[in-house]
């Protein structure tokens, strides 16, 4: 059974840090692109960074400049360093990983979100 295993949300003061990180476990035979996607109340999800196999990057123009998707592809683990964080970065956190199973299957994965909040 595959799971994505985030941890690294917290309540931090507007201009500070955090990082997020995801993990991927289970039987896989690859991870494709993985990804940071969040949503704040009321609101649809939305694409924070994302960032494939081969190393392209996307990112959302709200946190350009100030987030960094990176991945450790022998932890199976992908992270999301915030820096200069504002009030309204306050959202639930998921992660997302496209993974090959050893079947061939593609499929996506979601982790079970973490809530950052920025507030004085």
């Amino acid at each position: 059974q595959v799971q994505l295993v985030e941890s690294g949300g917290g309540l931090v003061q507007p201009g500070g840090s955090l990082r997020l990180s995801c993990a991927v476990s289970g039987m896989i035979f690859s991870i494709h692109d993985m990804a940071w996607y969040r949503q704040a109340p009321g609101e649809q999800r939305e694409l924070v960074a994302a960032l494939t196999s081969t190393g392209s990057t996307n990112t959302a123009d709200s946190v350009k400049g100030r987030f960094t998707i990176a991945r450790d592809n022998a932890k199976n683990t992908v992270y999301l360093q915030m820096n200069s964080l504002k009030p309204e970065d306050t959202a639930v956190y998921y992660c997302n990983a496209l993974i090959r199973h050893m079947d061939s299957r593609l499929f996506h994965y979601w982790g079970q979100g973490t809530q950052v909040t920025v507030s004085s």
